[in-house]
């Protein structure tokens, strides 16, 4: 992948919000830097970057993707009530990939595990108004 420096920004701008965000909220950011940026240019060059296996694309949390700059062995929750999405570190589950190859027999090449419920925090606010 060649270097571009709309990519270079829209990487940095990732990264300096750890919130897994979607397009449109990186898009809304950037639009301050880069006043110039499509909407089209920002999803072209996400795509790439996940594609290259730089940055992840988190699907099914709801309509929109949502982007990680975090590409080491982790998973997600999402939390259903607030729809924020949480690092969970793969040490959870540390022989997952390869208890599972073992018993399948298949070759696991990529994976991506969500989990999905309810934070810690929209518990406590349950919990709260009951």
């Amino acid at each position: 992948m060649n270097y571009s420096r709309q990519r270079e920004v829209i990487l940095q701008t990732l990264k300096s919000n750890v919130v897994h965000p979607t397009a449109e909220y990186l898009y809304a950011i950037l639009k301050e830097k880069e006043p110039n940026i499509s909407l089209a240019t920002l999803y072209r060059n996400l795509n790439q970057l996940a594609e290259n296996d730089i940055i992840k694309k988190i699907d099914g949390l709801e309509s929109s993707s949502h982007y990680d700059h975090n590409t080491h062995e982790h998973y997600h929750f999402i939390c259903e009530r607030c729809k924020k999405v949480y690092d969970i570190s793969a040490d959870i589950a540390p022989d997952i990939i390869r208890k599972t190859e073992q018993q399948t027999g298949f070759l696991i090449k990529k994976h991506d595990i969500v989990f999905n419920g309810l934070c810690k925090e929209c518990l406590e606010n349950i919990k709260e108004s009951n």
